[in-house]
């Protein structure tokens, strides 16, 4: 996934817009896929009407297009979905867009926490599957993380996507233990050192898979890599095996912390893309512990020289293990050349 295209499949089901029973049926709009695109979905890209499928069989995505005058606000959507399909039985959830201007804080958040009890089988959940054309990621506020956890303990899965814009005594996301919590995934152009801290610090003894989008510093990516001590060591996440640290403008130094950690003698998956990984971050995972444990490496939008990633790639071939190393992230004529995959 992406910030360029929608989420097609969630929570293993293919994803349907919800169709509101007067909004209107548009053509081509800014940041809509082409509809040859759905063709394996079971909704073309204005949506499905409630009542064509059941509860359980799609992900269902409530979403606001601001660009269409005629569609109602996502609250009206809420309370349409919640009236017209059986709730209870939902397994997968997506909220979209919500207002013409992303920067104010999404209203759907609350809803949700307020109405869990409507959604005792929902174990999947993603907020602000926004693509580009509709907000830069940097305009997304990140809502409050932590209460939907708190809300729904049986969640298997969450996905979020934004920036922190909350006050100082408000932070989207605080340590938190959760005991069914199996996908983490928080993508942001920026992401805040104390929402890092928080994930890091989180009890979590189900989690499998965790992926954190670091961003930059100039869209409030303010964390270090001595922000991800706690997470490396592994002991408040026994059952993560698939790890993605990316994004970052600290590449290398992740990287090295990565070559000593506990908990990378236990991955089965590392991805190091999007960020300024180079040379002295990957000759870090030549020289530390072995890797030889892993099922793949995944390094996409890198800055690693020709021989670097050659001698990379034979390495972990003569160990048995998977690597998706791209061609280089074409190069920029200001400072060093390197820059993050997503950052504005």
């Amino acid at each position: 996934m992406g910030i360029h295209r929608y989420l097609d499949h969630f929570g293993g089901l293919p994803v349907a817009d919800l169709r509101h029973s007067y909004s209107s049926e548009p053509s081509a709009v800014p940041g809509e896929q082409p509809p040859e695109t759905y063709s394996r979905q079971p909704n073309p890209p204005y949506g499905i009407a409630p009542g064509e499928y059941a509860p359980d069989a799609v992900a269902w995505r409530l979403r606001r297009r601001a660009w269409d005058s005629e569609d109602p606000e996502i609250t009206e959507i809420y309370e349409y979905f919640a009236d017209t399909v059986d709730t209870s039985k939902v397994t997968a959830l997506i909220i979209g867009g919500w207002d013409e201007d992303m920067s104010e804080e999404n209203p759907m958040v609350e809803r949700l926490v307020r109405d869990a009890h409507r959604f005792p089988a929902l174990r999947h959940l993603y907020v602000g599957d926004i693509v580009q054309e509709e907000s830069e990621i940097s305009w997304i506020t990140l809502g409050p993380v932590t209460p939907l956890l708190e809300a729904f303990p049986l969640l298997a899965e969450l996905g979020v996507r934004g920036v922190e814009n909350a006050p100082v005594d408000s932070p989207a996301f605080s340590p938190v233990r959760h005991e069914h919590l199996r996908r983490l995934r928080i993508e942001s152009g920026g992401l805040a050192a104390r929402i890092v801290r928080a994930v890091c610090l989180s009890e979590l003894p189900a989690l499998e898979e965790l992926e954190l989008w670091l961003g930059v510093g100039e869209y409030g990516g303010d964390a270090s890599v001595d922000d991800l001590s706690e997470l490396l060591t592994g002991a408040r996440v026994p059952a993560l095996r698939r790890l993605g640290l990316m994004n970052s403008e600290f590449q290398d130094e992740i990287a090295e912390a990565l070559a000593g950690a506990p908990l990378t003698a236990r991955l089965e998956t590392l991805d190091l893309s999007m960020g300024t990984l180079g040379d002295r971050g990957a000759e870090a995972l030549l020289s530390g512990q072995p890797l030889g444990h892993l099922k793949e490496l995944r390094i996409r939008h890198h800055f690693l020289g020709e021989a670097m990633a050659d001698r990379l790639r034979t390495a972990l071939r003569a160990s048995g293990v998977s690597s998706d190393i791209s061609p280089p992230a074409d190069t920029r004529s200001w400072g060093d050349g390197r820059y993050v995959e997503v950052s504005e």
